[in-house]
């Protein structure tokens, strides 16, 4: 595990490029595709807009595989999307073809449904058994949320617990909603895992994420332990006094 304090979300989102573009050139050079799972929030958004104004041929984008690691239960031109978020930030300028983009449907009135049919475009894209290990994802992108929770997985909701389902549907009393989400399971077997967290109100929780000990009922992002590489880029406000 790594952890890089930089000045700013503006430096974290550049740094982010450049692990972007090392992954994706690993991930080609070794297996001819690049898988990433992608997150929500404020600072993929900078991420997202650095790649859409690189040059086009500057990254394998012929090779690019995108998928979502949570969605809420909206429709994909909700404002509250994160596939929106993502359309408009970088693939309404990428234009990749639409078997490279692979949605999850929180719009779906069986979000069940919806997990299990994710569960399947996931299972096909790497060409594995549903039954099987989960795949591992070249990169996954993920944030940090002021009650520590990371994806959709929430302080003390079931989806904590779900050791066999790579995608379940995730009940957040305290929020009052549900929302689709990726697992331990899925998001632990990636070959690199990302953080970006940026901003003074998540000093707190990344202090009891990256405790010596605490339970991960409380900080589910303390339950992020990848097979592959885990590294954190943050800004110096939400370093605070914990890092």
């Amino acid at each position: 595990m790594s952890l890089t304090i930089l000045p700013d979300a503006d430096t974290i989102a550049a740094t982010a490029l450049a692990a972007w573009e090392r992954q994706a050139s690993a991930a080609v050079a070794a297996r001819g595709d690049f898988r990433v799972l992608l997150s929500g929030g404020s600072t993929p958004r900078r991420l997202f807009q650095l790649l859409a104004s690189a040059p086009h041929d500057a990254l394998p984008w012929d090779a690019t595989h995108l998928f979502w690691g949570d969605e809420r239960s909206v429709g994909p031109d909700h404002p509250d999307s994160n596939y929106r978020m993502t359309r408009e930030t970088l693939l309404d300028t990428i234009h990749l073809p639409a078997t490279q983009v692979h949605r999850l449907e929180g719009e779906r009135d069986d979000l069940a449904g919806a997990a299990r049919d994710y569960e399947r475009v996931v299972a096909e894209a790497f060409d594995v058994p549903l039954d099987g290990p989960p795949p591992a994802f070249d990169l996954v992108l993920l944030g940090l949320g002021t009650d520590a929770h990371t994806a959709s997985l929430f302080p003390h909701t079931a989806a904590l617990a779900e050791r066999r389902h790579w995608f379940v549907v995730n009940e957040v009393p305290q929020l009052a909603t549900r929302r689709l989400t990726a697992t331990y399971p899925l998001l632990n077997a990636a070959r690199a895992i990302l953080f970006l967290v940026a901003g003074a109100d998540k000093a707190e929780a990344l202090t009891r994420v990256r405790a010596p000990s605490g339970d991960v009922a409380d900080a589910p992002a303390r339950g992020i332990v990848p097979a592959g590489t885990l590294e954190w880029l943050i800004d110096a406000a939400a370093a605070g006094s914990g890092a």
